[in-house]
């Protein structure tokens, strides 16, 4: 599948802004951060401002944006409309938070409550947003059950790096954060393993006989392709990357995502009691060698799906 920019930069910045809201509004529920007026005011524009921007991004992928209303209407069967209608319902807790925790200096009793409503709603949104892919039989590297749990673990994984990073950056510095995030991102690590490990595993289902319904009288051969020059399907359901350049990317999203934030994690979990503004920089460090990470892997994740329609074109799937 071709990677569109839109696309993966709405997964990947929602994602990390879905996490943080999630970890914002059960540690504020939970008594374990304090009710700052900036650090709420920071913490939850930068949660909201990724999400807010991620789903504008993504309206552009639409062939006609304008029509975003008529589709939410779809609930019922389609899970781009879940996801939409539960992204927007997921501002109303969010919003009544935030004017808790920023105006009233309140982050805990009945506005906690609404932080613990608005984290499980972005849970449930994050989800929505995977079965988009993961429902798509056609496609037998998104129709696979670790990919709703491959975006949830990234979402939190990247969203407790933004989470250590701004709480240091106010002085509010505990090891629990650390090594939250820490074993965040060996779970997500373990379960992106995995995955690459099953779809490399995994076989295509149809080939050009059980496409077209002759494989009962022997091997089937195209005689000539479907068309004489490139056109949409090849261009968006055709893209190929090379075996070689999906290793290398792979490597790259190994050492990026998960090798060098969980190295910096551990440094900051043995070395003890350091400035706040020492493990501020370390945290910020893992975020952007975090964000290089994750783009990579989103877009390796549209890159490698193969769509079943390349069959008619001779392509092994």
């Amino acid at each position: 599948m071709h990677p569109a920019f839109s696309v993966i930069f709405f997964t990947t910045a929602s994602g990390a802004g879905y996490g943080l809201l999630a970890l914002l509004g059960i540690f504020a529920a939970a008594g374990l951060l304090p009710a700052s007026t900036w650090l709420g005011f920071f913490g939850l524009a930068i949660a909201l401002g990724l999400i807010g921007s991620g789903l504008l991004s993504s309206m552009l992928h639409l062939g006609h944006p304008e029509r975003f209303l008529k589709a939410l209407t779809q609930w019922r069967s389609s899970w781009l409309a879940r996801e939409g209608v539960i992204a927007i319902a997921t501002f109303v807790p969010a919003g009544l938070f935030a004017i808790g925790w920023v105006f009233l200096n309140r982050n805990s009793g009945a506005f906690g409550w609404l932080g613990v409503a608005a984290a499980a709603m972005a849970a449930l949104t994050v989800f929505c947003t995977s079965m988009i892919y993961a429902s798509l039989k056609p496609i037998r590297q998104w129709h696979n059950g670790l990919v709703p749990f491959s975006y949830l673990a990234l979402a939190a994984y990247t969203g407790a790096l933004l989470f250590l990073a701004i709480t240091s950056l106010f002085g509010v510095v505990s090891i629990v954060y650390v090594v939250l995030a820490l074993l965040l991102g060996i779970m997500a690590w373990i379960v992106k393993a995995a995955y690459w490990r099953s779809i490399d595993r995994s076989r295509a289902q149809s080939n050009l006989g059980t496409a077209t319904g002759l494989g009962r009288f022997g091997e089937v051969r195209l005689l000539e392709q479907p068309h004489t020059e490139a056109n949409f399907i090849m261009r968006e359901m055709g893209f190929q990357i090379a075996r070689k350049h999906a290793a290398k990317l792979r490597m790259i999203v190994h050492a990026a995502l998960f090798g060098a934030p969980l190295v910096l994690l551990v440094i900051l979990l043995v070395a003890g009691q350091l400035p706040a503004a020492a493990v501020a920089g370390l945290a910020l460090l893992a975020v952007i060698a975090g964000a290089v990470g994750v783009v990579t892997e989103r877009w390796l994740f549209f890159a490698e799906a193969t769509h079943a329609s390349m069959i008619y074109y001779g392509r092994e799937m």
